[in-house]
């Protein structure tokens, strides 16, 4: 690390205070980022292995975990299609109040969760505007898991929007029109034509979702229920073992989040660099 540091300041540049400005870089992601970090990745371990082994046998925590990662993923592939009929509504439809709907689509990001949480839970309790005529249906979203994937979608879909808008607003419509010209069915032209550079993004916007849903917290426990082994989620049981000093247990599932987190963003990078490749070979 020191030779890394020394190599940086021999190091000639022409931009003026670029060594100053890395430096200072790297010290403030150090800080905010691998100290946080790696701390999590020592913590579960400075019990000893044995409160380790004994916090990862938890029953109730595997639960939790299924919970949050199925939950998460279901949400995120019911996004794919939103995300996409949205997206193309921004870009290539003309739609009235279209600035507006864009606005509303970045809402959840700075709406406070437990707002988002509370505002669900309203709306789709039995007695809200919402749940009340699904209840008649005899479909019930609140205070189970069809609810965390309800909340997990409001969430996750300015991600997925966002992931597939610059990419679509990029593709030129010469090659719709020249599929068309060439006797390409309209199913031909959405799947080769349109989708196909779109699968990156597709990626990319699932992969933030699903990465986000898991560990998601203020907007689900107002909606979920919170009924171990059915409808509570790894968050809430990382705040149920602090508040019970369990630390080697809310340490690891915290761990293992982080991880599964981390595993998800390689994934979504390595899959995004095959699938460019395929759609510039296609």
């Amino acid at each position: 690390m020191k030779q890394f540091f020394l190599a940086l300041l021999r190091s000639n540049r022409a931009l003026p205070g670029y060594r100053l400005s890395l430096i200072t870089t790297l010290l403030w992601a150090g800080l905010l980022i691998v100290l946080p970090l790696s701390t999590l990745l020592v913590r579960p371990w400075q019990d000893g292995v044995a409160a380790m082994l004994t916090a990862l046998r938890d029953g109730r925590m595997f639960a939790a975990l299924w919970t949050s990662f199925s939950c998460a993923a279901t949400a995120a592939a019911c996004n794919l299609p939103f995300g996409l009929m949205l997206a193309w509504a921004l870009v290539r439809g003309q739609l009235p109040g279209r600035h507006v709907a864009n606005a509303l689509i970045d809402l959840p990001l700075a709406l406070p969760t437990a707002v988002s949480g509370i505002t669900l839970a309203t709306l789709y309790s039995p007695n809200g505007w919402l749940g009340a005529p699904l209840s008649r249906l005899g479909i019930l979203v609140s205070y189970n898991r069809l609810g965390i994937v309800v909340a997990l979608m409001f969430v996750g879909l300015p991600f997925m929007v966002r992931a597939i808008e610059p990419v679509l607003r990029d593709l030129p419509h010469e090659l719709e029109e020249a599929a068309q010209l060439l006797g390409a069915k309209p199913w031909q032209v959405f799947t080769r034509v349109i989708v196909a550079p779109l699968l990156p993004a597709l990626v990319t916007g699932f992969g933030l979702a699903f990465a986000r849903g898991i560990g998601e917290y203020g907007s689900v426990i107002f909606i979920a229920g919170n009924q171990p082994f059915r409808s509570e989620i790894a968050p809430l049981l990382i705040v149920v073992r602090l508040q019970e000093f369990d630390y080697a247990g809310a340490t690891a599932i915290a761990l293992i989040l982080l991880v599964a987190s981390l595993l998800v963003l390689l994934l979504v990078g390595m899959m995004r660099k095959r699938l460019a490749l395929w759609s510039e070979r296609a």
